[in-house]
């Protein structure tokens, strides 16, 4: 897609001017929303629930991603597969652009006590870097105002460009030391590439450094490995995210970069994209697999395992199912998993109240649900 930072701002993305309009009109939108379907009722907890994959962003971003998606002027058939569909559902459109009243409400009606806001996939990264670069800044800014607005309701993650590694780490320390955001979100591949390529390592340079973790978000699978997903409808959250962020995390694992930047941490939504459950496979075949071609990496000092035991965190969103969040927490550590929703992706309150029902001990519960959180993002 070519255009010109100046141009797109100007036609497509004026923020500045347009952002508090646009709120409130999709808030009033909103306000004539349903609430979370329930068969049961939401019980007071002794914790708060705090969500840590809630997704947001700006109503001239998501304009703009239906208006790529139906003229196919960005090359990627994942994209436009996800977004030709998601375009058309206005009330999911509303709670996306809504950081103001009306999610609130929202939290509320869950019994959602915070949320970590993040901007949705695929974010910035499929624009050029001078867009992509302007565009995160803005949305950074945008997020930090609805932070100071509701203080106790909100914590959010600062957007960045991997086009521009450099660029992205300056963003990172000033959305962390300015604007007070606890932590990165990468929407996963960019333009086809992987963060295991060295070129992008500013970025977990500058979050090692700021002691904040990266939340690594799945988007579509790029065009190399998209085709037997779109020629199935399997390329969004039913399968695609989850092999493409898998093979995303991985690869990281096993570029060495943990081995480089020992502190990093990295947060997997959707129970860790699979891989917790590979864990003994991936320790086995590791021993043989053949090197990472894209940086020379040759022997790890750690097993794969150990990499995800200590710097790897995991949320529950999307995946609101005991039997997995209880099997997250025996092989990773009870330290290691967090509560998420996955608003408004999957906003459903019987998916709160399955994990408040989940056995284990309150101790053990309010770390899901709290503390974990509040250690991870400095809350």
């Amino acid at each position: 897609m070519k255009q010109s930072r100046r141009s797109f701002l100007k036609d497509s993305f004026a923020i500045s001017a347009t952002l508090t309009a646009s709120r409130a009109a999709f808030a009033s939108e909103h306000a004539q929303s349903d609430s979370p379907k329930k068969t049961a009722t939401l019980q007071k907890a002794d914790y708060k629930r705090i969500a840590t994959e809630e997704a947001w962003a700006p109503s001239e971003l998501l304009d703009t991603y239906r208006k790529m998606a139906a003229s196919k002027s960005f090359d990627d058939p994942g994209f436009v597969a996800m977004w030709s569909r998601l375009g058309s559902r206005a009330q999911l459109i509303a709670r996306l652009a809504d950081i103001d009243e009306g999610r609130i409400r929202d939290m509320d009606a869950a019994g959602i006590d915070m949320q970590v806001l993040s901007l949705t996939s695929p974010g910035v990264q499929v624009f050029d870097s001078a867009t992509a670069n302007s565009l995160a800044s803005t949305t950074n800014d945008a997020v930090a105002e609805a932070i100071r607005k509701y203080p106790t309701r909100f914590a959010g993650l600062a957007a960045a460009a991997p086009q521009d590694p450099p660029a992205a780490a300056k963003e990172i320390e000033r959305g962390v030391r300015k604007l007070g955001l606890k932590g990165v979100i990468i929407n996963s591949h960019t333009r086809g590439e992987f963060l295991d390529d060295p070129k992008f390592w500013d970025i977990f340079e500058a979050a090692e450094a700021l002691n904040v973790p990266i939340y690594l978000h799945p988007q579509t699978p790029p065009p190399a490995m998209i085709s037997p997903y779109v020629e199935r409808g399997l390329e969004s959250a039913i399968l695609g995210f989850g092999g493409e962020n898998g093979l995303h995390a991985l690869a990281i694992i096993r570029s060495g970069a943990f081995d480089r930047f020992p502190k990093l941490q990295i947060v997997l939504g959707h129970g860790g994209e699979a891989l917790p459950f590979w864990l003994f496979r991936l320790d086995y075949m590791n021993r043989s697999a053949r090197p990472n071609i894209r940086n020379g990496a040759a022997k790890l000092n750690r097993k794969p395992s150990e990499y995800m035991k200590e710097n790897i965190y995991v949320t529950t969103s999307g995946m609101a199912w005991a039997p997995v969040i209880t099997f997250l927490q025996s092989v990773l550590g009870m330290e290691r998993v967090l509560y998420a929703m996955d608003y408004p992706y999957q906003y459903e309150l019987n998916e709160v109240i399955e994990t408040d029902n989940v056995t284990i001990s309150k101790s053990d519960k309010k770390k899901l649900f709290q503390t974990n959180a509040e250690k991870v993002f400095a809350l």
